[in-house]
């Protein structure tokens, strides 16, 4: 037996889907907001959304000299895409019902409401493991 036995694959935790409702204005038949389905998005995954929104920043008074800049808005759009596993954000046909084209216009166009979509992004980056939000680390790096 291996001494790293305890680390293989085999004995890791599969992460459950989760279940959350990020707008009021989308019901059942029985007047309950309708619940989306979210998966758990890998270590990697979430680095290569990082890094496709983040951008070199020239730093003010030093020439040639930058840093990088993540766009936090777009990042949490696009993490929200990543994890949704219902509804199909894919879909054409429910784009086309929204008039967009892309599955991180239609979350904006779903979820309309400014702070059902903030409350859905503090959710979410909770049930992505993350301890504290976004907008709580850009405050504290502010302060």
């Amino acid at each position: 037996m291996s001494r790293f036995s305890l680390f293989m694959k085999e004995n890791k935790t599969k992460k459950e889907n989760g279940k959350y409702a990020p707008t009021k204005s989308l019901k059942d038949d029985a007047g309950k907001p309708l619940e989306w389905e979210f998966k758990h998005i890998s270590s990697k995954e979430n680095e290569e959304l990082r890094e496709s929104c983040t951008m070199e920043v020239q730093i003010k008074g030093k020439p040639n000299l930058f840093r990088p800049k993540l766009n936090s808005s777009q990042y949490l759009s696009k993490m929200i895409v990543a994890s949704t596993v219902y509804p199909d954000l894919y879909d054409k046909e429910l784009q086309d019902s929204y008039g967009v084209m892309t599955p991180e216009e239609l979350v904006f166009a779903i979820i309309d409401d400014p702070g059902e979509y903030n409350s859905l992004g503090e959710w979410l980056q909770r049930f992505q493991g993350f301890t504290k939000s976004l907008e709580e680390k850009v405050d504290e790096a502010k302060n």
